[in-house]
């Protein structure tokens, strides 16, 4: 997968994830508010829409193509063993840092793969798979921003995938907003005082 890494001076590994139509140079900015001590692995999406980054198919707006989000969630899992083979970095120690697309293939790594997160931080995602078992998700730290006004995302996503990560055993932070489906700064700086208070 196209991407970019970044050595840190700390153990704590940012996996970064754009949204549609991104790169991975989007948010590099963010890794620098949220952990400036962080590696950073950032990822660009191995698939196209209308020319666009994304890192799995849709059918439609909001309805994604599972059977691809399925084989793209393993891509990108086995893609970590790999680089951390490759870089040199704990592979117990990745935290994700996904927004929209990158935030939805982020909580599939969640809904598919035991330890494939160290935790993460979720702008503006949907549930990725519905009727599903998740794996066990014991205390595993998980923060989610979200728009009251999203047009893309409804707030009833934010509160389903909530509740189904924590009845896998995640700890669920949720940060609401009122600016639609924009990344804006002060969701950012909540993430990072999350950060720093669950994982450090």
């Amino acid at each position: 997968m196209k991407h970019l890494f970044q050595q840190g001076t700390g153990s704590r590994v940012l996996l970064l994830l754009h949204g549609t139509g991104g790169t991975e140079r989007d948010l590099l900015p963010l890794a620098e508010i949220i952990d400036p001590a962080a590696s950073v692995l950032s990822v660009r999406g191995n698939v196209l829409e209308n020319g666009m980054p994304r890192f799995f198919k849709r059918l439609a707006e909001g309805v994604f193509d599972e059977k691809d989000l399925i084989f793209r969630t393993k891509e990108l899992n086995a893609f970590l063993d790999d680089a951390a083979a490759e870089y040199g970095f704990n592979r117990n120690e990745v935290v994700a840092v996904g927004y929209s697309n990158g935030a939805n293939i982020a909580a599939s790594l969640l809904f598919h793969f035991e330890h494939s997160l160290k935790g993460a931080i979720l702008h503006h995602p949907m549930v990725p798979r519905r009727g599903i078992d998740l794996p066990d998700s014991k205390s595993l730290p998980v923060f989610i921003t979200a728009g009251k006004n999203d047009p893309i995302c409804p707030a009833s996503e934010t509160e389903d995938l909530a509740q189904l990560l924590e009845g896998a055993g995640a700890a669920v932070s949720v940060h609401w907003e009122t600016n639609g489906h924009m990344l804006s700064g002060t969701e950012v700086q909540a993430a990072a005082k999350w950060y720093k208070e669950h994982i450090g």
